[in-house]
């Protein structure tokens, strides 16, 4: 069987890992056999996920099975500036005379991407989004608004290209859930789910 806990599943090759074993910060959180590529380095994921100070506490939160690009990056809500003053300028970060200065920038929550999602190269998500389950994200996106499961979104800002299926099929995969499957069950399934087999969205043990 796959192993999950393997950095590196692919034989020969480093530029590929599962990506929950290369992760030690415990506001991210990332689920089984979630992939990231990088040629160069695949511990540069950490360094894309941006802004991403303890103090403000939000997670970013990856599903099951997801792909990752190269590229991907994450703009947590550390990045945030104030704008209801007359300055964005975050006076407090600097300490000294200006400590007492408020920093009233507005947390857009945790970042949350469903499972079995496909996150294209250089894709830049913004704070608090959420993308739902088998989601995809084309190339260079910049994502600034939450992503319906099995929408297929592309561009700056990322707007609708297509639902991958039709609705009726949508709503049955997301009752169906097969990530959450056990790994036998996915396996002894792994061709049709590959193959959009419809005998698969009917009931079984």
């Amino acid at each position: 069987m796959i192993d999950p806990n393997n950095k590196y599943p692919i034989d020969n090759t480093e530029r590929l890992c599962f990506l929950k074993n290369i992760i030690s910060n415990p506001n991210i959180l990332v689920g089984d056999y979630t992939y990231y590529d990088d040629p160069d380095d695949v511990h540069n994921f950490l360094k894309n996920v941006l802004y991403h100070f303890d103090f403000v506490g939000d997670k970013l939160i990856i599903g099951k099975f997801c792909q990752i690009a190269t590229g991907v990056r994450f703009i947590m809500n550390g990045g945030n500036h104030a704008i209801d003053g007359f300055s964005t300028f975050p006076f407090r970060a600097f300490g000294g005379e200006w400590s007492n200065v408020p920093l009233s920038s507005v947390s857009k929550g945790n970042t949350i991407i469903g499972n079995d999602v496909w996150i294209g190269n250089s894709v830049t998500i913004m704070p608090g989004i959420q993308v739902g389950d088998g989601a995809i994200i084309a190339t260079n996106s910049v994502v600034t608004k939450n992503v319906e499961p099995f929408n297929v979104v592309g561009g700056n800002p990322a707007v609708l290209i297509r639902k991958r299926f039709n609705d009726d099929i949508i709503k049955s995969l997301l009752t169906l859930k097969w990530w959450d499957w056990p790994l036998e069950k996915i396996t002894l399934h792994a061709n049709d789910i590959a193959q959009g087999n419809v005998k698969i969205l009917r009931p079984r043990n």
